[in-house]
Parts: C-alpha cells; structure tokens; sequence
C-alpha cells in the first residue's frame, strides 16, 4: 500500500494520528492521498507542456496570507510536494477535490457539476488572459483583498452570489488580519520559572522537554536548532534580514494538516528586543515529492530548497521569513527543513460550511489563482493555446473529476477496510 510506504520515514507514534484524520470523511481521505492521486494521474495523457506544480493542489490549500507590503492575498499556500510537471495534473486534483469535497457536503450532481466547470473555466480565462498580457503584468498580477471584495460584490449585484458571500469574506479577511506572531504567543506561550514555555496540548503540541527526557539530548537538539536558525538566514530573499535580531527561545513539536501528519514539524519561539517582540516560526520537514516517482528526482540537493524554491516561483508575494535548512536530530539523521512564518494573516474558507452558490465562487477563484502560478512558471501561450476559447476542456475535467470521486470512494473503502481488519492503526478524534 503506497500509503504505508510513506509512513515508514514518518514519527511513528503520529502516523496513527494522520491515518485518523484521513478516516473522517473521503475528502480527508482525499487530501491525504495526494501520492495515490499522483500514481493515478501517471497513467493519464497529458498535453507534454511543462510548469512549476503545486503537487497538492487541493481546495484546502488556498487562502489569504499576509504580504511583506502588509497586503491580504488570495494564493496557494501548500508546496512540500511542488516539482515539475504536466500542468493538467495541478487542474485535475484541484477540480477532483471540489468534487469530492461537495459530494461530501451534500451537493446534487448538477450542483457538483457547476463548481468542477467553475474550477476549469476559472482557470482558462485567467491563463488565456495572461497570455494576452504584457510580461510584467502576468508576473505581478494578484489577487488582493480589495479585488476579492469587489469581484464578490459584482458578483451579487448579477445574482450570481449572495450577500451571504460578501459577509464570509469579510470575516475571513477580518479573522485572518489578527492571526500573527503576537496572537500565537498569547495563545500558545506562557511563563514558567520565569521563562517563556510553548504551552502542551499533546499530542497536538509536546514542548521538547516533554518529548526528550535526557538534558544533554535535549540540549544537543536546541544547539543544532540555534544552528539551523543561522544558517537558514543564508538563505533568505535579502541579507540584512530581521530575523537576525531574534533569538531561540523554545521549541516544540507540532501535528499539522492531514497529509503531513506524521512529518516533523516544530514551532520555534524566537525573542526580539524584549517578551512583547516575539515571532513564532514554523519549521516542517521537507521530504521527497510524491511526484518525484513518476516525474523524476528534484534538481536540487535539499528538498527544503525544492519547497521555497517552487514557493517563491508559484506565489505573487510570499513569506519574508521563508528558507530552508538540513538538520541532524537526536537520532544521528540529517533532514531537510523549510522555514516560515506559524501565522501571518492566514485565513481559509471552511468548507464543511461552503453552499453551492459560494462553492461556484471559490472555484473559480481556486482554478485563477492556479492559473496565474503556472503562468508565472511555464509558458502561458502554450497552455492558453491548448485550452482553446471553447469549453471542451471545462467539460473534460467536469468529467474526470466525476470520475476520480468514485475512485477515490473505493479507495477511502479500500483503506477503511485495513484499518477496520487491523492491518493499520488509526486513532480518531485527535
């Protein structure tokens, strides 16, 4: 079982965590099984015109982010998986979660079938608009906070959305402005013996002291931390960096996601010029891309690097705090590491609450936003020209995504069955 295979490189005890959490629902299923999609789609036809793929390009891997100009945009936000590749793969998983995720909500077919449509048109237009531009217009070309509430607007005075839609991005922008490193530390950090602690809450949050119990292990990870930390500076957009005004504080584990549950991830409290100025990173472990099987080996030797460099191609504006750094743990092993910002005015929709009128509208902001990343990678004149001014090609991915649900169905089946005979252990609820 391929999934099996990727647990063998993963935190043993949180692997049962991830298969859990894949067990909720086909769509969870779904988003943990982008290798299983991936040796699907290895078998399909392609147009052989190649880009910079997210490798995971799920509906839940959207959303707002802050910019490093204090702006609120609307991007992809999930790359451990991004390699080169057929452009058609990114579409085909996007649309196939949107079909899943809604047959999951309740959608009828027909309803199904609009949103998937929404996703590929969403994505032609945008990429046939590009292709028209000028260069420099296609690079910088975004989606800010400003267009989204004007685009929801225009949207509900042509009766194709609701005010219902207006109100929900205003709360997910409003709600995303106040998560930043200050709103994590008063969440997640307290003082203890007169030191700032990160906070347990296992097994979703274990400080190191609560994972390692021998003081020289413990210490020897904190040093290869502190080092990691000032090397990964080197590897930053720019030199004189603010990073370098802060120092280690704490670390602790930290269970992410649904797909990466299992990987090592760690949340690192930094200090600046005194306990109010913290800043809170995130550092995941970046193991080899599911794609990488089917498509070959990344052409970098950190797959850190294969992370933040697929980032910085792929978004409009990314993380300033964004690099990538190789670590050896406790165990003697080195690992690859990206690093970014935990929360910087992140927000997302929730789509256990999406409707179909609002689920037409992230689609299609889903399927643009995909189209302006691969724009900015590949050549936008050679998709846009495949794709055609026709909808034959909404239609087929309409069709695929159909397709793909039910086969993601009897793999949700499949692996329910291993877990419910014993074959694999799954926790719920975490």
């Amino acid at each position: 079982m391929l999934l099996e295979g990727q647990a063998v490189l993963r935190v043993p005890e949180l692997v049962p965590i991830r298969y859990g959490r894949m067990m909720a629902s086909p769509f969870t299923f779904f988003r943990g099984a982008a290798l299983l999609m991936a040796s699907d789609l290895s078998t399909t036809p392609n147009s052989g015109i190649m880009t910079q793929l997210c490798g995971d390009a799920h509906l839940s891997n959207f959303g707002v982010f802050g910019t490093a100009e204090r702006k609120l945009v609307f991007d992809i936000n999930d790359f451990d998986e991004t390699l080169p590749g057929p452009w058609e793969w990114d579409v085909k998983r996007l649309a196939a979660s949107f079909e899943v995720g809604t047959r999951n909500a309740g959608f009828t077919a027909q309803q199904r079938h609009e949103t998937t449509l929404a996703v590929a048109e969403g994505y032609r237009k945008q990429m046939r608009g590009a292709a028209k531009a000028r260069v420099l217009d296609a690079w910088y070309d975004r989606l800010d906070a400003d267009r989204i509430l004007s685009w929801v607007r225009a949207e509900t005075e042509a009766k194709r959305a609701g005010k219902r839609q207006v109100k929900k991005a205003q709360a997910i922008m409003a709600k995303a402005r106040t998560k930043d490193s200050v709103a994590v530390f008063a969440k997640l950090v307290r003082e203890v013996d007169g030191e700032l602690r990160i906070q347990a809450d296992p097994p979703l949050v274990e400080p190191l002291e609560d994972l390692i119990g021998d003081v020289a292990a413990r210490s020897r990870l904190e040093d290869s931390m502190r080092m990691l930390l000032q090397e990964y500076a080197t590897t930053l957009a720019f030199e004189n960096h603010p990073v370098k005004e802060f120092s280690f504080v704490h670390m602790a584990r930290k269970v992410v996601g649904v797909g990466s549950v299992g990987t090592r991830a760690w949340i690192l409290l930094l200090r600046g010029r005194d306990d109010g100025d913290p800043l809170v990173l995130q550092a995941k472990e970046a193991q080899e891309s599911v794609l990488e099987r089917y498509l070959g080996p990344s052409l970098y030797p950190s797959h850190g690097q294969r992370v933040v460099e697929g980032q910085r191609l792929l978004q409009a504006s990314g993380d300033i705090f964004l690099g990538w750094q190789s670590v050896e743990g406790i165990d003697g092993v080195a690992r690859d590491f990206y690093i970014r910002q935990l929360h910087d005015w992140k927000g997302s929709v929730d789509v256990d609450d999406i409707r179909p009128r609002g689920a037409k509208f992230y689609a299609s902001m889903c399927g643009q936003a995909l189209a302006r990343a691969h724009a900015r990678a590949g050549d936008r004149m050679a998709i846009a020209a495949y794709l055609g001014k026709g909808s034959r090609f909404d239609e087929a991915i309409a069709t695929f995504s159909s397709a793909y649900a039910e086969q993601n169905e009897r793999d949700y089946e499949a692996f329910v069955s291993a877990v419910t005979s014993g074959r694999i252990q799954a926790v719920t609820g975490i």
